[in-house]
This record gives structure tokens, sequence and C-alpha cells, in this order.
């Protein structure tokens, strides 16, 4: 009995044993987690300020260099070592930034790097990508992934332990922080959050409102403390990115230009000396390239042709105008706008652009692409033109319909003289035509060939009355007075499935009113139809 109960007591004695050790582990691993808490936090406090005893880099650089790696063109893992257009990023970044470069410049990486790392140092911060397809931010996460394998295991087993580790998000929550992506085409992206660091990735491919949906996100940003980075190449002169550069002095955002030359890696064969161009001559001045990387330049030429400029950017400029392809004359539309004044007078809220007032005795016509009026559809557009000249006097563009759009254009009529209306019957224009002669009883309606008010556009007429406007914007690009009918000129380009229309997130409702309007004023000037009838 005296053994057993021994034995009882060693059993309890080795057990409380174990249970102090084990009670001695814990405070040991909690004490390190506080203590790897803290330091973290410390780094957090001070990520963006140059620190002497790091070789005047910044905390972020730092921690970038020793603790991330990525893979490399090579196929092997490197440390993130800055490069030279990443070192730049870093120099000039501001709290808002927009980022237009050549491709694969590493920006992208850069970014998810520099916000995982202000992610893991500061409790409680939420980042969000936001990529063009959910592909391309799945793709991007797992740059992230990786970063986050080859953080020391010291901090992945404890304080940066991870939850919710998938292809959408990234959670720490013994730092209550979370690094999620999103695609663009998801309409509720950061809908409800509060976000700390917002990356907008390939903003000029986003699908959509492309406006809209940034527009959105930059709401659910901390109204203190936050950074943003959109970043992206060129796509064309029109849309949200080519907006977003085009504004950024007033808006406060700083720009980033890279052009490919930044990459170390883009060289080639060196080219004969003795067959440098002037325009390679000037650019070797210009930004000092040399000898190999004109000969990268010239194989790139050679193979992306027209896409060369837009993928592989030279000029923040150039890059815009040269890349996608515009249906109208770039270079008519891009003179024109550079020529282009005030409009006379702006009426109801900026939507009535007036351009010249109507004089007694001329003719006028009155041309409307009528929409539904939903806030976020397309915008109903009316062109007043000289019917003589063809000169644009007015426009007006809002997303209106039915009677109140009926309402407009029976005013702007009245007021050119009682110019004859020409509607787009197709869709929301018959209604708009009913509410014209019913509703408003302006009955100077323009009819068609087959006697009834009204346009018909279809695959047969639309391309005729594109082709017109075409000729005009070549030939008479002085008739064209409004700035917004330009820029949707800018946007209207050949579309993958051969037909044309506007650029995804743009619109083309005022190109149509003008077709409509030149292709009614032929058909009145030359006597055929086109008739006003009661």
């Amino acid at each position: 009995m005296k053994g057993g109960t021994g034995t009882r007591g060693g059993q309890q004695a080795r057990t409380s044993g174990v249970t102090a050790e084990t009670k001695r582990l814990e405070a040991k691993r909690w004490q390190r987690e506080e203590r790897d808490r803290r330091e973290l936090e410390r780094f957090g406090e001070h990520l963006d300020e140059a620190h002497p005893l790091l070789d005047g880099r910044t905390p972020l650089v730092f921690l970038a260099e020793k603790m991330l790696k990525v893979r490399g063109r090579d196929g092997r893992l490197h440390r993130l070592s800055p490069n030279a257009a990443q070192r730049a990023f870093e120099a000039e970044r501001g709290a808002a930034n927009i980022v237009l470069k050549a491709r694969q410049m590493g920006m992208t990486t850069w970014v998810a790097g520099r916000f995982l790392l202000k992610t893991v140092t500061r409790p409680g911060t939420l980042t969000l990508l936001v990529a063009h397809t959910q592909d391309a931010a799945e793709e991007i996460l797992r740059i992230v992934h990786r970063f986050v394998e080859h953080l020391p295991p010291c901090l992945t087993r404890g304080v940066l332990v991870t939850d919710r580790q998938n292809v959408r998000q990234i959670a720490f929550p013994k730092m209550d922080a979370e690094f999620r992506v999103v695609s663009a085409a998801d309409r509720n992206a950061g809908r409800g959050m509060t976000v700390q660091n917002l990356h907008c990735s390939e903003v000029s491919r986003w699908p959509g409102d492309g406006a809209e949906t940034l527009a959105g996100l930059r709401a659910c940003l901390a109204p203190r403390g936050s950074e943003l980075v959109m970043e992206s190449t060129p796509n064309g002169a029109s849309g949200c990115f080519y907006d977003e550069w085009m504004r950024a002095p007033e808006t406060g955002v700083v720009r980033h230009f890279f052009p490919w030359w930044m990459e170390a890696g883009y060289r080639a064969e060196e080219v004969d000396e003795d067959s440098v161009t002037d325009e390679e001559m000037e650019l070797m001045f210009d930004h000092g390239l040399d000898l190999g990387q004109l000969g990268y330049r010239r194989r790139m030429l050679a193979e992306q042709g027209a896409l060369a400029r837009q993928e592989f950017a030279e000029d923040a400029e150039r890059c815009f105008l040269v890349s996608g392809e515009m249906y109208f004359d770039r270079e008519a539309v891009e003179r024109r706008l550079a020529e282009l004044g005030e409009p006379t007078e702006r009426e109801r809220n900026g939507r009535l652009e007036l351009y010249l007032p109507p004089v007694m005795g001329r003719r006028y016509v009155v041309a409307v692409d009528p929409a539904g009026g939903g806030a976020d559809g397309d915008y109903s557009a009316i062109e007043v033109i000289d019917l003589e000249s063809g000169i644009q006097c007015a426009e007006f563009a809002a997303h209106v319909g039915g009677i109140e759009l009926a309402q407009q254009v029976a005013s702007l009529a009245r007021r050119y003289n009682e110019a004859p209306v020409v509607v787009e019957r197709n869709n929301h224009g018959a209604a708009v035509i009913v509410a014209l002669g019913e509703s408003v009883g302006y009955h100077e309606l323009w009819t068609a060939r087959d006697g009834q008010p009204g346009w018909l556009t279809t695959t047969l007429t639309r391309p005729a009355i594109l082709a017109r406007m075409a000729a005009v914007v070549m030939e008479s690009p002085e008739c064209l007075r409004s700035r917004g009918l330009l820029m949707e000129c800018r946007s209207f380009v050949r579309l993958a499935n051969g037909n044309v229309g506007a650029r995804g997130g743009t619109h083309d409702d005022r190109v149509m009113a003008m077709a409509i309007a030149l292709a009614a004023r032929e058909q009145m000037l030359g006597g055929r139809s086109g008739k006003r009838g009661r």
C-alpha cells in the first residue's frame, strides 16, 4: 500500500512538473511573441523614415531586402532588392500615387511587398489589392504567399502565424491584420471595409465603369494614414486610368513614370554604331541609352509592332496616344482638342453647353441619342448643328429619359428656330418620339424614307453614319466644338468582335447623336426624304 501511495505521489509530482514546464514554456513563448510584436510595431512606426544606421535606407526597404523573397526570371528565389524603378518610386512616393509603366518593371511585386510589410508591422491593418481579373488577383496573392512562406520561422510560427490563408486573403490574427485581393469586376469590392492600404493594379484594363469602381474603393480608405497606389501600363487616351493620370496634378496624386529602359534586363545584341538613326541618337543623348538597349528596342519594335510603344512605354504622353486602335483619326482629334476653347455658355448645371447662339433665319438640326435615364446607364445626348455649315452649336448630355428628355429636346429645338428633331427610334427612342408629340406638343419631327418619324440605326446604317462622321473629323474638324464629344472620339475603338464602339468603361452617346445629326443633314441638303412631319 505504501508503494502504491508512493507511485501515485510520484505520478502527481511528475504531472505537476509537466504542467509547470508547460506553463513555463507557454509563458516564454508569449514573452517572445510580445517581444516580436513590439519589435514589429517599432519598425511599423518608422517604416518610411530614412535611418543612418541603415545606410540611409528606410526600415521598409531594409526589411524588404532582408525578409522578402521573389522568384526571378531564372526560376530561382532571390531577395527582393529594389531595382531602379522601385527605388525611384520609394524616393518620390506620397500618400496617393499613380504609376504609369512599361511591362514587367516589378512595380506590382514591389507594391505588394511594401503593403505586406505595412500590414504585418501595424496592428489592425487591412490591405486590399484590386486587379483587373480574378486570375490576376490570385496570381499577385501567390507572390504575397511566397513572401510570407519565407519570412523568418520564428515569426511565422509565432506572432505572424496565419489564418484563413487562401487564394483571396491572408489573415494574421495575432496582429489583427489582413491582406485581401479582389477583382475589379466585383461591384461590391471593398464595400463595408475600412482600408489602410489600397493597391489598384492594371487600372487601364478594369472592366465596366472603372471610374465608378475606383470611386467606391476610395470611399473605403481610412481618413488618416492610408496609402493608395494605382498602377498600370497605358491602354489608350481615354478611360479611368488615363483620366486619373491627366488630373493628378489637380488632385494631389503623385505621378510616377517608368520607361522600359529602367529595367536592366531589357538588352540585346549591340547595334552597329553607324546604323543609329536620328531618333535613336536623340534617345541616347536624352536618356543615356547604349547600343545594347537600342538593339533591344529594335527587336521590340519588330516583334510588337504598333503595340510596342504601349507595352514598352517611352514617353508619358505618346504612350497613351499610340495605344488602343481608335476608329477616328487620332491626329485630327488630338489637334482639335488642343485648339478648343471654352463653351460660350453652360446651363442646367453644366449639362447643356452652347457654342453658337441661334441666328434668326438660319436653319438647324437637333439629333437625339436617347437612353433610359438611369444613373448607372448610358447618357442621353442631344446635338444641335447648323444645317448649312454642319457646325456644332449646342450639346446636352445627362442621365435623363422619357418625358424629361422630351422636354429638354423640345426646349432646345424651339430655341434654335423650331428646328426639326431627329430621334434615334431604336429602344427608348420610340417613347421619346411619342412624348414629344403627345406630352410636350412638339411636332417638328424628321421623318425617314419609310415614312416613320426618327432615325433607325441598323447593321447597315450604323457603319455608314459613322464613316460620314469620320470624314468630318478628318476634313472639317473645326465643325466640332465639344470637348466631351472629342473625348468620346478618343475612346471609340475597333473592338475584338470586329465592331466599333466605346471602349469598356466609356460612352459613345455624343458620338452617335452627332453621327445621326450629320446623316440627317446630308439627306436634308440632298433633298432625299428627311422631310419634316407633323
